[in-house]
């Protein structure tokens, strides 16, 4: 089951979140929107070059963004992961997460990377019962299970907490996969913090 989407992202504009660490995705590279939603990650991407895949149940939303990316309609929660070539996973320079959990998906998610790639993900975190939408424990992240999760990649950024308007619980990860590099963190550039 999907959760609820986000009251802020009913607009076209793309996260802050996403916006801020965009830069540290190779030039050109592909990337995957899971759960793409009306697009507005996809639109993001594709006007910065990169070749984009959008996934979601219902494409409806993104549909007027199909001269400029590859949509695929599947059920990530029924189906099982619809991007493989032959047995293995088809692999991205970027995998883009919003407002979507699906604990089954995380394995597949961090697959989807190749080496360099980068994983952007943002979703509703424990405590987000408490202000409104999502509110059931299967659409919330526990504390720290992003970086749980995805302990194999070289955390950029990380954060868990409350954002306003609206108000939401929420944790964010920046992260790249550099296979071989355990131990001897890369050197991601920084941009210089701007509250939202």
């Amino acid at each position: 089951m999907t959760a609820p989407a986000d009251v802020a992202s009913a607009g076209a504009s793309p996260s802050p979140w996403i916006r801020r660490w965009s830069h540290l995705l190779p030039a050109g590279c592909s990337v995957l929107d899971v759960a793409c939603g009306s697009g507005r990650h996809v639109q993001w991407f594709a006007e910065r070059g990169h070749a984009v895949w959008g996934v979601d149940r219902n494409i409806s939303g993104a549909q007027h963004l199909s001269q400029c990316a590859t949509l695929v309609q599947a059920d990530l929660e029924a189906g099982g992961w619809p991007l493989m070539e032959g047995s293995a996973y088809r692999k991205f320079g970027a995998v883009v997460v919003t407002n979507y959990l699906w604990r089954a998906l995380l394995p597949a998610i961090g697959r989807s990377l190749e080496p360099g790639g980068v994983l952007l993900y943002e979703t509703f975190a424990r405590g987000n019962e408490v202000m409104g939408r999502p509110s059931r424990a299967e659409f919330l992240l526990e504390s720290g299970e992003l970086l749980r999760s995805f302990a194999g990649l070289h955390i950029v950024a990380y954060e868990n907490g409350v954002l306003a308007q609206p108000a939401r619980c929420v944790q964010r990860l920046a992260g790249i996969f550099a296979p071989g590099t355990a131990g001897d963190p890369a050197h991601a550039p920084l941009h210089a913090l701007s509250l939202e």
